[in-house]
């Protein structure tokens, strides 16, 4: 009952604080199969997949960050994941996108009730903590980070992966 009071509330507030003149982004429903379609259909370039959630305290301070790194490395893919436990956030979840400069991203918002089988595709480990971010070099390599990203990490990865372009 607290989470849902909890994610009302957010929802409200981020509603209320959104800037009307921003374009919203659109939410992609991520369903079964999902993550191998954004896999294939970002092979062979360099990407970040990030797993976060409206209801998620260190996301609202990670995603202005990521908004920037975007911004400053367009060579690098940045696939967005809501992966809230709180269903039916979407409108919460498109105001903090905007807010923090990832209207462009790839953005996607998990659509099944069955969460768990969604987790598993993505990595049969997770048990679901968020924020998750994965570095997914051009290669195909994966390396994890768990909770919140630093960005120094970051633009070691991106630059390493830039840096095999020349």
């Amino acid at each position: 009952m607290k989470r849902h009071i909890l994610a009302g509330a957010i929802l409200l507030a981020l509603l209320v604080s959104a800037p009307a003149s921003e374009t919203q982004p659109q939410l992609k429903p991520f369903g079964q199969g999902s993550w191998q379609d954004i896999l294939r259909s970002h092979a062979g370039r360099p990407m970040i997949a990030h797993f976060w959630g409206v209801t998620c305290g260190p996301c609202k301070a990670e995603l202005p960050l990521l908004g920037e790194f975007m911004k400053d490395h367009p060579a690098i893919d940045v696939v967005m994941i809501s992966a809230d436990f709180v269903p039916d956030l979407s409108a919460a979840t498109q105001s903090m996108l905007a807010k923090s400069g990832l209207s462009s991203a790839e953005n996607w918002i998990f659509n099944d009730g069955f969460v768990e089988r969604l987790r598993f595709e993505i990595d049969p480990g997770w048990q679901g903590d968020i924020p998750r971010t994965l570095l997914i070099s051009r290669e195909g390599k994966i390396t994890t980070i768990e909770g919140s990203a630093e960005m120094t990490d970051v633009e070691k990865w991106s630059d390493q992966q830039e840096a095999a372009t020349r």
